[in-house]
């Protein structure tokens, strides 16, 4: 097996490599940095990730029937069988057969180009999650796991991971209103239905561009955007855009109020606060933070109290954010700005602005060295010296992805084998959010015959994709970027849990987050970034001095940026809290003032294009938690080598292995 530090010099021959660029890259390298090669069509088709059945959108039908099968003879089984290991065991394949077509489909929906492929992943995606609530409010199953944790000497001779995963099976019973009348778990399954329609449709809002007549902007901004016949389409801020004009734009018409999706967002928090009213909340907060390590008293914050943690956040950085922001305002008044009131449009850009001028950094300079290819080699590096473990470039299979650009990679451990796939779909194209981010596909477990699932995971990006004469080229914010959603990755794959239902990134949200953020440490530490670092055509490395200089610059507006985030946190916390009997609008307005400092924008509604709202609702603030987390164990375990095989093997067997299977704090203080 040759580890990505083995570098070669090769050319080969019917393949279409890059013109005028170095070729000694390792071969995971020379993959991301070449465009791939085609697919034979004349192969048969394997379906979607080598799930035959997927070559065509019928075969989300195929698929769910199938799943259905398997869940009324799981559950008989569940029912009839006598308490013990068995019965978590049965629960546990009863979620796997459920989740392989629910995730599966969770991503197809919204990342596969074809339309007929969405739909019928949406419908799939809607079907399963009606089954999974209606299991939840399931009596007779419920009843054969109670007995079973209510049996002492059963649940004594239980390994510790067969007795966790059992208590977090009722859990998930007992946030459902498992002990509700006949009547009310109907209404607590309808109202999970209705919640499955409405995630969906606010989700899929936050994404859609908004139009305007192309003739209210002015003429020389109306390129920075995408022309459709007399309108402009507007889908994203452009807040690293120089030009103060076309960020003011885009940001008042990318947030324009949409009126149906205000509706939408306005039954989606009265529906959970209904949910979770019903089932014996005093909010969808409280709900939501039942079972994550904020109702812990040894963490930052009880679960009532998470409010009291951003408001002392906001009182301990107040200082260091108005001085970041007066940095923001003297460097928008040197560019000759047509104003000089700092704006909500203007934080990134000045704030990256007042880095490159201290820290003499244009990320233009930097790109070069940050082709996709070198940060993939930096990656597998990184990995090999960590943990063992490395990088296969695969050719897919006829019909196992979704768009000719996607590569597949398999994850190697140098004695264990293989570990799991990540596809990686890391370029932009028509349709395709501009989002990144981390599905699972499948989740990793040891099966009935004694051998491991491997989990396949899905990572999305929205890079520039490879021309003939160019590589994708990286500024530093994608490539911390990259190195984030890897670390989610690899969560997935090094975790070797016995079930799937805790497997990876299956554990608390505020968990969730800390190996990605851990990984932000390496992506900005000097001596990594100079083992990969290196220019695209010359294959000189980058300048040791200006590595420092990207490090060093991060320290620079830092409270300002971390002090957005409690924003976005605390808007998260009072919307899934008491209602306010106020506009969500309204409510945005009141937070930003409080714990942001920029003025709210009229007609403006940012919450619209809130996505969190839906993955992490009441749980953003798990960012904030996560990062202290993992600046934890950066200091304690790597600052001092970031390259420690040792500290890389405790990390995985001490937290990365458990996946949600052991309590995260308990991991934390290992």
């Amino acid at each position: 097996m040759m580890l990505a530090c083995q570098l070669f010099v090769s050319v080969v021959r019917n393949s279409r490599t890059l013109s005028r660029h170095v070729t000694t890259w390792s071969p995971v390298g020379a993959a991301f940095n070449a465009q791939q090669r085609k697919v034979d069509l004349f192969q048969k088709n394997v379906g979607l990730f080598g799930v035959p059945g997927l070559s065509t959108p019928a075969g989300f039908e195929v698929a769910q029937q199938r799943a259905l099968r398997e869940t009324e003879q799981l559950v008989e089984t569940a029912c009839n069988n006598p308490p013990g290991a068995l019965t978590v065991e049965t629960f546990d394949q009863l979620s796997d057969s459920l989740c392989k077509v629910a995730d599966l489909a969770d991503f197809v929906k919204v990342g596969h180009p074809d339309p007929a492929f969405r739909d019928a992943a949406e419908k799939a995606c809607i079907n399963i999650g009606t089954v999974v609530e209606r299991l939840n409010t399931n009596v007779e199953l419920c009843r054969s796991l109670k007995n079973l944790l209510d049996n002492k000497e059963v649940l004594d001779s239980l390994d510790p991971d067969t007795r966790r995963v059992a208590e977090l099976f009722m859990f998930d019973f007992e946030i459902s209103g498992i002990h509700l009348d006949e009547s009310k778990r109907g209404k607590a399954v309808s109202l999970n239905v209705n919640l499955l329609d409405l995630n969906n449709e606010f989700l899929n809002g936050t994404h859609l561009p908004n139009r305007i007549e192309k003739t209210a902007l002015p003429e020389h901004i109306r390129h920075c955007f995408s022309i459709d016949g007399n309108s402009i389409q507007i889908g994203g801020l452009h807040a690293d855009s120089p030009d103060e004009l076309v960020r003011e734009a885009a940001y008042k018409i990318f947030l324009f109020p949409n009126s149906s999706l205000l509706l939408c967002l306005d039954d989606l928090l009265t529906c959970r606060n209904e949910l979770a009213k019903l089932v014996g909340y005093e909010s969808f907060a409280h709900r939501a933070l039942n079972g994550t390590m904020a109702k812990t008293p040894v963490c930052f914050c009880f679960a009532e109290t998470v409010m009291k943690f951003l408001e002392l956040l906001t009182d301990k950085l107040s200082d260091r954010t108005a001085k970041d922001f007066n940095l923001m305002r003297d460097m928008k008044m040197k560019m000759n700005s047509r104003s000089t009131e700092l704006m909500p449009w203007d934080h990134s850009y000045f704030s990256s602005a007042v880095r490159a001028e201290r820290y003499k950094i244009d990320p233009s300079l930097y790109s070069p060295y940050f082709s996709l290819g070198a940060c993939m080699e930096g990656l597998n590096m990184l990995f090999s010296q960590l943990l063992g473990v490395s990088f296969q470039n695969e050719q897919p299979m006829a019909g196992e992805v979704w768009s000719e650009e996607v590569r597949k990679l398999a994850v190697v451990h140098e004695t264990e084998g293989l570990l799991g796939y990540i596809y990686c779909d890391f370029f932009r194209r028509p349709d395709k959010p501009h989002q990144d981010c981390h599905f699972t596909i499948q989740g990793g477990r040891l099966k009935e015959d004694g051998k491991y699932q491997h989990p396949v995971v899905v990572l999305m990006l929205s890079l520039p994709p490879p021309t003939r004469s160019t590589p994708t080229l990286l500024n530093p914010g994608m490539m911390e970027n990259l190195f984030h959603e890897m670390g989610h990755a690899m969560h997935s794959m090094l975790g070797r849990t016995r079930y799937q239902h805790v497997t990876g990134t299956r554990c608390s949200t505020d968990f969730a987050e800390v190996p990605s953020i851990l990984m932000e440490f390496f992506a900005t530490d000097y001596r990594v970034v100079n083992q990969f670092a290196r220019h695209y055509q010359t294959g000189q490395p980058l300048p040791k001095s200006m590595v420092s200089r990207l490090c060093e610059s991060k320290r620079i507006c830092g409270a300002a940026d971390t002090q957005l985030q409690v924003f976005y946190a605390a808007l998260d916390q009072v919307y899934h809290g008491k209602p306010q009997n106020r506009s969500t609008t309204d409510i945005l307005k009141k937070m930003q003032e409080k714990f942001y400092g920029l003025p709210y924008v009229p007609n403006t509604a940012w919450q619209l294009r809130f996505s969190h709202l839906i993955g992490y609702g009441a749980k953003y603030y798990s960012y904030l938690m996560s990062r202290a987390i993992a600046s934890m164990v950066w200091r304690q375990c790597f600052q001092k080598d970031p390259f420690n095989r040792d500290m890389g093997e405790r990390y995985r067997r001490e937290m990365l292995a458990h996946g949600g299977s052991k309590e995260p704090m308990l991991m934390v203080q290992a």
